[in-house]
């Protein structure tokens, strides 16, 4: 890693944001005029919405429940936002894609919101799966729609090394495409219980503690 890349926001890549980003770059890697929606815009999902916006995707949409993540994700290369608890996401997923999207990337964790992204994709749409839920959670799929060729896939870590994912996401960053910097804040370890706080209420997506 280059030197020159402070630890505080070396760090925050270690896992939520390059998993986000790699499971669009290396998973999906979207191709011209596909779609691709984000389920959960907190750091990995926001990842996630960068990455796309990096890809050739024409149709980017990020799905939340709150309307501060969803401007940030909007402001971060999101085509279109969907509050879920104001309208009914999947079907204003297929009114924007015109019947389904290629892509849906499940970061909530949430099997609901699972279930749902499933749905979202059409024949030959790809799912996948990086929300942390429950190590004993499980999930059901319609076996029909499934059958004609939909894809539900895991991603973990970016579906990269660390050293290749945290490489090419610093070159980005570094050339103003990947402004991941920008959902960081620090703190004092004085400070740690705002820190928690602040997270918790979602006014800061990366919270970093520093010991100096």
């Amino acid at each position: 890693m280059d030197e020159s890349v402070p630890l505080e926001l070396a760090g925050p890549l270690a896992c939520g944001i390059t998993t986000g980003a790699g499971a669009v770059l290396n998973t999906a890697n979207p191709g011209p005029g596909e779609s691709v929606v984000v389920y959960g815009v907190g750091a990995v999902g926001l990842g996630a919405i960068m990455a796309a916006r990096n890809s050739a995707a024409a149709t980017i949409i990020a799905v939340d429940l709150h309307d501060s993540r969803l401007e940030l994700a909007q402001r971060y290369g999101a085509t279109h936002v969907i509050n879920s608890q104001k309208e009914d996401s999947l079907e204003r997923i297929r009114e924007i894609t015109g019947g389904a999207a290629d892509y849906a990337i499940e970061c909530a964790g949430v099997i609901a919101v699972l279930e749902e992204a499933i749905e979202a994709i059409g024949m030959l749409g790809t799912c996948l799966l990086i929300g942390g839920a429950p190590t004993d959670a499980r999930f059901s799929a319609d076996h029909m729609r499934t059958l004609f060729g939909k894809r539900i896939v895991g991603a973990l870590g970016g579906s990269r090394t660390s050293q290749e994912m945290i490489s090419a996401l610093l070159a980005r960053w570094k050339v103003g495409r990947f402004p991941f910097d920008e959902l960081v804040r620090t703190y004092p370890m004085a400070e740690i219980e705002q820190a928690i706080r602040d997270t918790h209420s979602g006014e800061v997506i990366k919270a970093v503690l520093t010991l100096a």
